[in-house]
């Protein structure tokens, strides 16, 4: 079973600072970043509202299972899923072979503002090398 891996105070401070500059240019509410098997990593926005960590074993889920969609189709993967609601949406992409970000909006953000937005996020929120080999290594 793979741990989260160990976070420093700097690090946490970094990805507070990247979630925080995407949740302004995304106009979202919350944001998620999670490991495959739905570890929570980091998070930042309105966590109140919402059980993040029911969120977060359920997007590694649907994760797992649209995995077996694209294989299905000819394809290794589905990297970005949208679920749209009447009121709030989410979009979760995945940006790297162990990462998912997970972005839950409303109706005044616009879909695509929150996935172009993303993709910037998403290259700045790599982890670290030395995260990665603590945790997919064992710690």
């Amino acid at each position: 079973m793979n741990s989260i891996p160990c976070l420093t105070i700097e690090d946490v401070a970094a990805l507070d600072g990247i979630l925080s500059e995407f949740l302004k240019k995304a106009e979202s509410e919350l944001t998620v970043v999670i490991d495959r098997g739905g570890n929570v990593i980091s998070q930042y926005g309105d966590m109140l509202a919402m059980d993040v960590t029911t969120i977060a074993a359920l997007a590694a889920g649907s994760f797992a299972a649209t995995k077996e969609l694209a294989r299905r189709i000819g394809q290794v993967e589905f990297n970005a899923l949208y679920h749209q609601g009447n009121g709030n949406h989410i979009f979760m992409n995945s940006f790297d072979d162990y990462t998912i970000m997970i972005t839950v909006f409303g109706r005044r953000s616009p879909g695509g503002l929150v996935r172009f937005s993303c993709g910037g996020a998403a290259q700045r929120l790599a982890l670290p090398p030395r995260l990665l080999t603590n945790k997919y290594q064992g710690l």
